[in-house]
């Protein structure tokens, strides 16, 4: 191993970059073992069955982790994100519908562990659940009652709080609290690298996808969380079809997709 040189001013002095690589993949593993509460499960038993397939493929909502979104889609933000900087395409990275925090926290702890400080992310939520259905406007949200869901209500001070236990609470994470028909577009976003939409509704989706695709960046990602969701699902194939969105949906897991804008 090389010596480091503690009399330096620059801390890397003397680390290889294979050795400064390796420290960064270690970090984001375990900053993806922590949100998903892989590190202590048995905490979580004591309040209700853990399943660590489920936890892996995201099938569940956890008593305790900061992320109900799974090992893969986890994968996905930090693939984005590293080809969105390696190709340095310009925007900030936003998440609509965060729960309890976890996926921006990583979305952060990736821009962290590459030094970068120029890019905003942005958690937009109600903070009080999902709103209940307007069915005479998005017929396909109809059938829909995770408005009734505790679970699914997370206060601003929580997601806080879980930043905070990361050491990653600062200037360049920021909220956009209330519905999204109220907060999007008034939003003072001007440019996107990344938007992971995860709304469940056909009404969270379309308004998401409407106030904030205009701003993708060309080589930006959009990713879903719901795909799997009909009322979802017909939200991502209006607004492509509308705006002649054709490049490839790629799947993720048995939920999430994602695509590249190309034009």
């Amino acid at each position: 191993m090389p010596a480091i040189d503690h009399h330096s001013p620059d801390p890397n002095k003397g680390i290889s970059s294979e050795l400064r690589f390796g420290a960064a993949e270690l970090y984001l593993e375990l900053m993806k073992r922590c949100l998903l509460n892989e590190i202590y499960p048995e905490l979580e038993m004591k309040v209700k069955p853990y399943e660590q397939i489920d936890r892996q493929e995201g099938r569940e909502w956890p008593a305790a982790a900061q992320t109900m979104i799974g090992r893969k889609r986890l994968d996905n933000i930090q693939f984005c994100i590293e080809n969105i900087l390696g190709h340095r395409i310009p925007g900030d990275l936003i998440e609509t519908g965060i729960w309890r925090g976890g996926a921006i926290i990583f979305m952060r702890s990736v821009l962290k562990v590459y030094g970068i400080s120029d890019r905003i992310v942005w958690g937009a939520d109600s903070f009080s659940g999902l709103p209940a259905p307007n069915p005479k406007k998005y017929p396909a949200d109809a059938e829909m009652r995770l408005h009734e869901c505790a679970e699914l209500s997370v206060a601003l001070a929580e997601v806080k709080a879980n930043f905070q236990k990361y050491g990653l609470l600062d200037e360049t994470v920021r909220f956009l609290p209330g519905l999204f028909s109220q907060t999007l577009p008034t939003t003072p976003i001007k440019q996107l690298s990344l938007i992971r939409l995860d709304g469940d509704l056909y009404e969270s989706t379309i308004v998401a996808l409407e106030n904030l695709y205009p701003k993708l960046s060309k080589g930006g990602y959009v990713i879903i969380d719901d795909y799997a969701l009909p009322s979802c699902q017909q939200a991502i194939s209006n607004y492509r079809a509308a705006n002649r969105i054709t490049e490839e949906i790629v799947p993720i897991d048995w939920t999430g997709v994602y695509w590249q804008r190309s034009r």
